[in-house]
């Protein structure tokens, strides 16, 4: 329905990408984006080295059934490196990788024959990444959940367009944070992106690994109800390098700790127990529920098929009627 470059160079039908989110896209969600046209890529996260992480063999071998990918948290994969091996063993079409130097592991990559993808969210990290031997660029805005940091998705996509199209034309540009919907799809092919990854969208579907508990409290809330704050992974004691915050939905202890940073990180760790415990417990209240702005989209739960579908479809009808430019109907 929509063909782009990523489409063509991937293999796949649509050009949507399920984010690697730590903790949320297992084997299942990985292998139900890609029975839907997209591309699921498994969340290996922290390498197994932050604890409580799903058990990378078992979801890597729920993901084979089809064309996937792995992403790692790179400065964590720094200390786990053995990871990416035995991830590479399941023969991933892809490895994501964010938040650090990927250029430890591209020889690696490059040799087991998966494509290198980079998410970078500053654009001084692009030349990084295609040193690396990147394919494709994720430029991320500070609209995503999870993890991030200071640009915004709408003037960062376009500005890495014409980053790339002067110094590797070549290499695929991808659209990551606040894009949940079929506009958001559209507007980022149009501002210069081959495609898009998806995150809190996907992070509320049937086969993500997120608790119920977590998007029953995020639908019907607004993205007024997210913060991003370096607090939380200071209190808990998570080494996150200093330019990198979290979104997630504002809870009791974002209202106590949101405006005191400096003081978290003075009491680094200091909380990492009674999170634990809390996380067990599932205290909404102390743990983070782990959304994006585009939270206040969401009003369900569906199957990641339909939300890969809708969101084609939309974008679709968008772009043909935005070729005509009458934009005067809503439908």
């Amino acid at each position: 329905m929509i063909r782009t470059r990523l489409t063509e160079r991937f293999g796949i039908q649509h050009p949507i990408i399920c984010a690697p989110m730590a903790y949320v896209t297992g084997g299942t969600l990985a292998a139900a984006v890609s029975r839907a046209g997209g591309l699921g890529i498994v969340g290996g996260a922290y390498a197994g080295t932050v604890g409580g992480e799903p058990d990378l063999d078992v979801e890597l071998a729920q993901a084979q059934s089809g064309k996937f990918g792995v992403g790692f948290i790179t400065w964590a994969l720094e200390r786990a490196p053995k990871m990416l091996t035995k991830a590479l063993q399941y023969s991933p079409f892809c490895v994501f990788l964010s938040f650090g130097d990927p250029s430890p592991f591209a020889a690696e990559i490059a040799k087991s024959g998966a494509v290198l993808i980079c998410q970078v969210q500053f654009l001084s990290q692009i030349e990084i990444a295609l040193k690396a031997g990147a394919a494709a660029v994720v430029v991320q805005g500070s609209e995503a959940g999870g993890h991030g940091a200071s640009r915004s998705t709408f003037p960062f996509v376009p500005e890495a367009a014409d980053y790339l199209k002067e110094h590797s034309p070549e290499t695929l540009l991808l659209a990551a944070g606040g894009i949940a919907d079929g506009r958001g799809l559209a507007a980022a092919l149009m501002l210069g992106a081959d495609g898009v990854v998806v995150g809190t969208r996907l992070w509320a579907s049937a086969e993500a690994l997120t608790p119920q508990a977590h998007t029953d409290k995020a639908i019907g809330v607004t993205g007024d109800s997210t913060v991003r704050t370096k607090v939380l992974d200071a209190l808990r004691g998570v080494p996150w390098p200093r330019e990198y915050s979290f979104r997630f939905l504002k809870n009791k202890l974002t209202d106590e700790w949101a405006d005191r940073e400096s003081e978290a990180f003075v009491a680094f760790g200091t909380l990492a127990a009674k999170y634990a415990q809390a996380r067990a417990q599932n205290d909404l209240d102390s743990v983070a529920v782990v959304c994006g702005e585009a939270v206040g989209l969401l009003r369900d739960r569906p199957t990641a098929e339909s939300i890969v579908n809708s969101m084609v479809t939309q974008a679709a009808g968008l772009l043909r009627r935005g070729g005509t430019l009458d934009l005067t109907s809503q439908s």
